[in-house]
């Protein structure tokens, strides 16, 4: 009996040790692949907010890639000063890494969208076109109702003029908040003023509709029956838009090109 238990042992603890090192080799073999997939979705989804995928087109890898390469120039800026920095490669940069590493980030002053730290460091993305700026893309991310969301925010070459808005991770209920997904919604959001005449932020998420872009420039549509995650899209937008987030970076922009 003695003997039995011994070789059952012994066979277990053979099979778990083999099995660790298969899952080990799987995970090393699929790391390249993850990382892989990690950047072509960050890349997806700038393209995608920066107005260069139609909702229902699909690109494969080569050309989501070219597509970026030709267009997209990925910069990182210092959020206290608003210049940029040149450190290492911007696209292996991790933003929310960065966010909760304290020598990486600072204590994130009380917000209604709940950020807790700001990161020393942000990725933009420059949009060009026949060698002129065309807009800048902005990380964007707040608390809504259930969860924190991660997306992207676009703005036109005056950087005040919204030219798009994305999400690309958030755990809202499907049908309410997650109705942030719905092209019909992000459609609303091309042509919409951030900054009112005083260099306020004024733009937000009413409850109700909205009037048209033209007359009715720093509102859009609530999200119907989903007030708190409304309110958690234009927190977060007043938050990196403003003297926490990226305001100081806009303002430099905006004079050095003179706008």
């Amino acid at each position: 009996m003695e003997h039995s238990s011994r070789h059952t042992v012994i066979f277990t603890t053979i099979l778990c040790v083999v099995f660790s090192l298969i899952v080990s080799a799987v995970s090393v073999a699929l790391k390249d692949r993850q990382v892989e997939n990690k950047r072509l979705d960050k890349i997806k989804n700038v393209l995608t907010v920066a107005g260069l995928i139609q909702p229902k087109e699909t690109l494969s890898r080569e050309e989501l890639s070219r597509r970026f390469a030709t267009k997209l120039e990925p910069r990182l800026v210092e959020i206290e000063t608003g210049a940029y920095v040149d450190v290492g490669d911007p696209m292996a940069y991790d933003q929310r890494k960065a966010s909760t590493d304290p020598a990486r980030s600072t204590v994130a002053p009380e917000n209604k969208a709940k950020v807790r730290r700001v990161p020393n460091h942000a990725q933009i993305f420059i949009l060009r076109g026949d060698g002129e700026i065309k807009g800048i893309i902005l990380p964007i991310e707040g608390y809504g109702l259930w969860s924190t969301l991660y997306g992207f925010v676009a703005l036109e070459a005056d950087a005040k003029t919204i030219r798009g808005i994305t999400y690309y991770q958030h755990g809202e209920t499907a049908g309410l908040g997650g109705e942030i997904d719905n092209p019909r919604w992000k459609a609303l959001w091309p042509g919409r003023l951030v900054y009112d005449d005083s260099g306020e932020v004024a733009i937000r998420v009413k409850k109700g509709r909205a009037g048209p872009v033209d007359e009715d420039p720093y509102q859009v549509d609530g999200l119907s029956g989903a007030t708190l995650t409304s309110n958690g899209v234009t927190n977060m937008l007043h938050f990196w838009l403003s003297e926490n987030g990226f305001a100081t970076y806009l303002d430099r922009y905006r004079q050095e090109k003179g706008i």
